[in-house]
């Protein structure tokens, strides 16, 4: 099952970002001999994945992220926090050490990707974010554009990846059922990048 949104021109995307552009560059209906696709997007356009020198100077790039971080069993938990995930939503799922987690919130059944952008996404909390520190998990992914608040983004990133936990955002998961899945997440391989767009895929297990 396909969890990245679809690339696209004009599509929804972080409100300071850069705005995301497919055109043709090349157009065989204009008589050229092939098409051509120009792109312009940002790096954290659509389902994508954050490295750490997203926030942290000294971190590494996208391109030095370990493979078995968004490559494996993978849990969906399905959370019904209406703005913030909590410590307590997080204990409830007990969670372990070294797994991959994807939260599914209310940001699934909003389609999101074609949807205005909306500032009261549900977000993982600066409480939570430590708590799943403290558990030495290895990734979280999440349902929106951006793991935390527009208000607490910047503390919810750096707690997350100075733990060295790998961030997903951005992805699909309105067709998924809670469970545990196979993941293949893998970013575009773009040298020192704070970020890159991926594809990511779920297999039920």
């Amino acid at each position: 099952m396909d969890v990245s949104v679809p690339l696209r021109d004009g599509m929804l995307h972080w409100p300071d970002n850069p705005e995301i552009r497919v055109t043709r560059a090349q157009d065989m209906a204009r008589g050229d001999a092939a098409n051509v696709s120009h792109l312009s997007l940002g790096a954290h356009s659509g389902t994508h994945v954050d490295a750490p020198i997203h926030f942290i100077p000294e971190g590494v790039g996208v391109d030095a992220l370990p493979l078995e971080a968004t490559v494996g069993v993978a849990r969906v938990l399905a959370i019904q926090d209406a703005r913030a995930i909590s410590v307590e939503a997080l204990r409830r799922a007990d969670v372990q050490a070294g797994e991959r987690l994807l939260f599914k919130t209310a940001n699934s059944s909003r389609h999101w990707a074609s949807a205005p952008f909306r500032p009261d996404f549900v977000c993982l909390s600066v409480e939570g974010a430590r708590y799943l520190a403290e558990r030495r998990v290895r990734t979280v992914g999440i349902d929106y554009l951006s793991i935390g608040s527009p208000e607490a983004g910047a503390p919810t990133h750096q707690t997350l990846l100075r733990a060295g936990i790998v961030i997903i955002e951005g992805l699909d998961l309105s067709a998924i059922e809670p469970g545990t899945y196979d993941l293949v997440c893998l970013p575009l391989r773009l040298e020192k990048g704070d970020g890159a767009p991926a594809r990511a895929i779920l297999r039920r297990r």
